[in-house]
C-alpha cells in the first residue's frame, strides 16, 4: 500500500464510507481509516433503518442536499443490486397544547413546510380524519394534524455504508480496519499516525462522531455526545399486521404532548412483527468510553408507558430488542487549511450524508461540475451543522 494519498479520510461510518467513495470517484488516491470494522454498533449509524425526508425541519438549505442523496443512494442500488431506500413517506405529527420540538425547533412543521414549498417538493397537510382513514395505526386526537411527504422514507444504514465502501474500494480506494487513529499533523501536507503506522496526504477529512473530542481536543468543549436509545416492540397478537407495513405505516416524527418528541417505521417484514421507535434526549452526555449500552427494564417500561401505548395501541409492552447510538452535537462546522471535519447525527445520514461528502476535499478529476458544486460549497458553507454527530451522515 502507498503511504502517500491525496486524501485521508479518517473514521468510516455513514459520512466517512460516502466521503470515501466520492472522492475515489472523483479520480482522487484515497485511503479511509476505520478503529473497528464498519458497519459497526458502537457510533451512530447502525439501527437497521433511518429516516430520510427531502423537506428539512432543520432548515430550507438542507433540501438540496437530501435531494442529491436520494439520486445516490438509487445510483448504488443500481450498482450493488442491494436495496437502499425505501421510499414509503413521512408524516410530521403535531397538535394544539405545547408540544415537543423537534430537534429542538419549535417551529418544525412551519419549517418543513416552507422547505417543501420553497424546493418545490410534493407534500400534502392532512387533518386528523385524513389521517385517521389513511394511517389507522396511529393513535392521534381530536384536531391533530399532519405535514405528509411521499418521497420520504427510510434507508437501511448498515447496507448504505457497506455499499459505499464497497464500490469506494472497487474505484480505488484503500481501506484499513481495526486500526485505530492516535495523531494527525497539518504544518506540511497532512500526516496521520495510527496505532499501527503512519501516512501522508495534502488533506485529511474526520468523520470520527463521538471520538471527534480526541482528535481534536482543541476543541473539544464543541462537542456533546448524547446517548440515545432504539426500542423494536411487538405487536400485539390480533393487531391488524396489515396497519404496520410500509404502505400504511409511513415513517414519522412526532411532536407528542409529553417532553420529548418520538419518531418511529413500519414492520418491515422480517423476522417478529415489531414497530421502531425513539425519542431524542439532550439532558444527558457520554462518551464512547463512558456510554452505557445496556438498556434497563426500568427504561422500557417508562417508554413503553410514556411513548408507545399512548400513540399506538397495537404495540404491545414486549420489548424485542433495542439497541444504544450515540448523537454528537456540535454548534458550527470545523475548517482547515488541511483538515476538515464533518458530521450529522443519525438522522443526517439518509438525509444528505452521500451528498455532503462531495466536498470532503479537493476532488481532482471533477472539473466538469467544478462551477456547479463551487456554488453549493458556499452553501455548505453557511449552514450551521447543529444537533450534528461530526461523522455522518443522519433519523434513526
Amino acid at each position: 500500500m502507498p503511504m502517500r494519498f491525496d486524501t485521508i479520510v479518517i473514521g468510516l461510518g455513514a459520512m466517512g464510507s460516502g466521503a470515501l467513495y466520492q472522492l475515489a470517484k472523483a479520480g482522487q488516491r484515497v485511503l479511509g481509516i476505520e478503529q473497528f470494522a464498519p458497519p459497526h454498533r458502537f457510533g451512530s449509524s447502525h439501527g437497521e433503518t433511518r429516516i430520510t425526508r427531502l423537506a428539512c425541519g432543520e432548515g430550507p438549505e438542507y433540501s438540496q442536499f437530501a435531494r442529491r442523496s436520494h439520486e445516490i443512494w438509487r445510483e448504488l442500488e443500481a450498482k450493488t443490486g442491494n436495496p437502499l431506500l425505501v421510499q414509503n413517506g413521512l408524516l410530521v405529527l403535531s397538535g394544539a397544547g405545547k408540544r415537543s420540538a423537534g430537534h429542538e425547533n419549535p417551529r418544525f412543521i412551519a419549517t418543513t413546510i416552507e422547505a417543501a414549498e420553497r424546493a418545490g417538493i410534493a407534500h400534502e397537510l392532512l387533518s386528523d380524519a385524513d389521517i385517521r382513514k389513511r394511517y389507522p395505526a396511529f393513535n392521534i386526537l381530536d384536531g391533530d394534524y399532519a405535514y405528509f411527504e411521499p418521497e420520504a422514507g427510510y434507508v437501511f444504514p448498515e447496507q448504505c455504508i457497506g455499499a459505499q465502501l464497497q464500490q469506494a474500494i472497487a474505484t480505488g480506494a484503500e481501506v484499513c480496519t481495526g486500526e485505530t487513529v492516535t495523531g494527525f499533523a497539518t504544518a506540511d501536507g497532512a500526516q496521520v499516525t495510527t496505532d499501527r503506522g503512519s501516512y501522508t496526504a495534502e488533506k485529511i477529512v474526520i468523520t470520527a462522531g463521538a471520538w471527534l473530542p480526541d482528535l481534536l481536543p482543541a476543541h473539544a468543549p464543541l462537542f456533546t455526545a448524547r446517548r440515545q436509545v432504539l426500542y423494536w416492540f411487538r405487536l400485539k397478537l390480533g393487531a391488524p399486521m396489515q396497519n404496520y407495513r410500509p404502505g400504511k405505516f409511513p415513517v414519522y416524527i412526532w411532536r407528542t404532548l409529553s417532553r420529548q418528541s418520538i419518531y418511529g417505521f413500519p414492520w418491515t417484514g422480517e423476522g417478529t412483527p415489531t414497530i421502531k421507535i425513539a425519542t431524542e434526549q439532550y439532558d444527558t452526555s457520554t462518551s464512547p468510553e463512558a456510554i452505557d449500552r445496556t438498556v434497563t427494564g426500568s427504561e422500557t417500561r417508562a417508554m413503553y408507558d410514556e411513548y408507545v401505548a399512548p400513540y399506538f395501541p397495537g404495540a404491545s409492552p414486549d420489548c424485542d430488542r433495542s439497541a444504544v447510538c450515540m448523537y454528537t452535537c456540535v454548534d458550527k462546522a470545523l475548517h482547515h487549511r488541511r483538515a476538515a471535519g464533518r458530521s450529522a447525527c443519525h438522522c443526517r445520514l439518509a438525509l444528505f450524508g452521500p451528498r455532503l461528502q462531495a466536498f470532503g476535499g479537493d476532488r481532482r478529476g471533477a472539473g466538469r461540475h467544478r462551477d456547479q458544486r463551487q456554488g453549493e460549497r458556499a452553501e455548505v458553507r453557511s449552514v450551521k451543522l447543529r444537533n450534528a454527530d461530526l461523522e455522518t451522515r443522519r433519523h434513526a
